[in-house]
């Protein structure tokens, strides 16, 4: 092991051990204080509080129109009325991405964003045992630190109320044999996932010359190596990508790769012989970006900004996080109870 992974590991396992750790500071703001301790700016208004990883209750008193993102742009409230508002934030390092070397600062950053935003309070605690939603994917799901770039896992975390959270491990360019092998992904990622927690995995937009064998294991390995730690796995099929033939998406939209294999239909099949739920995500962004046309489905991607049709902008990223709300609620999974 290079001693970039041992650092990646150490990382990784720290994420639980904070989470419960005793003593761990509560950050208010004095009597009067224009802004909370820790606060700086004015729009948007930044605070920084010098936590480990781990998993936190962010409390927060803003006012009308004020919303919150955190870390590598993950948004957690969308703006609302006035009043007091929580919610559970994850935690790591390095932000983001695991394989984003050296980026972020360590501890935990709030942004409070919107035309005109106002903070007169922010309280951060240790979570007690929250339900952990576990993402591995790609460049689709990851949190993506440099706008416009937006992956759905950033954008789903506005959907999660206070006693969840979402923990996002996607990574960008990564396939399903990477991910399964790579020392910083799953093998380091595994050790984390206890009892309970729910694992979403979305592979396939990197598993170009994948056959459909090599697919299925790697699926049915992580989803061995899950169970194994008392955790639930769940199937995710990719989203489109937006390419029309006429009126319709062709095959490479759809997940047809280079040597003829359906990605789609070959997760199907593991869901099926394994017994895991599935979230089938390429037929429900197939209805949406086919139903709104050429023209009308460049918005959800980068098509404007940068002629891509694979990646999403923050409101294409938005429109597939409630697809997979979708799919949680029809799956029943324990996630449901928890969104807003």
């Amino acid at each position: 092991m290079t001693s970039r992974d041992t650092r990646h590991r150490t990382w990784a396992t720290g994420l639980t051990c904070a989470a419960t750790a005793a003593g761990v500071g509560l950050f208010a703001p004095p009597a009067n204080a224009a802004l909370p301790t820790g606060c700086t700016g004015t729009a948007p208004i930044v605070c920084h509080y010098d936590v480990a990883p781990g998993n936190y209750l962010v409390t927060a008193v803003t006012g009308s129109g004020t919303g919150l993102s955190v870390e590598a742009r993950r948004r957690i409230l969308n703006p609302a009325s006035a009043g007091t508002r929580t919610a559970t934030v994850n935690v790591r390092e390095p932000e983001g991405q695991p394989s984003s070397w050296g980026t972020g600062s360590p501890g935990l950053t709030l942004t409070f964003d919107g035309a005109a935003p106002t903070v007169t309070s922010v309280t951060v605690s240790a979570a007690s045992n929250p339900l952990v939603a576990f993402l591995f994917g790609d460049s689709t799901v990851c949190d993506q630190s440099v706008a416009p770039y937006a992956g759905w896992g950033q954008q789903l975390t506005a959907s999660v109320a206070k006693g969840a959270v979402i923990a996002n491990y996607a990574d960008t360019g990564e396939s399903s044999e990477s991910f399964r092998y790579k020392s910083y992904l799953f093998p380091a990622i595994k050790p984390l996932i206890n009892p309970g927690n729910l694992v979403f995995l979305q592979f396939g937009h990197n598993d170009k010359t994948t056959t459909a064998a090599e697919y299925r294991d790697n699926l049915t390995a992580m989803i061995a190596g899950i169970r194994e730690r008392g955790g639930v796995p769940v199937l995710v099929t990719p989203p489109v990508r937006r390419r029309f033939d006429g009126a319709v998406l062709d095959a490479v939209a759809q997940h047809v790769n280079s040597v003829g294999v359906n990605l789609p239909a070959e997760m199907r099949a593991v869901a099926t012989a394994s017994r895991v739920p599935l979230i089938d995500l390429t037929a429900k962004s197939k209805a949406v970006v086919e139903g709104l046309g050429p023209a009308g489905s460049a918005g959800i991607y980068l098509y404007a900004e940068k002629g891509d049709n694979t990646h999403f902008s923050e409101y294409g990223a938005a429109r597939m996080a409630a697809l997979v709300v979708d799919g949680i609620r029809e799956q029943n999974l324990s996630l449901e109870g928890f969104l807003r």
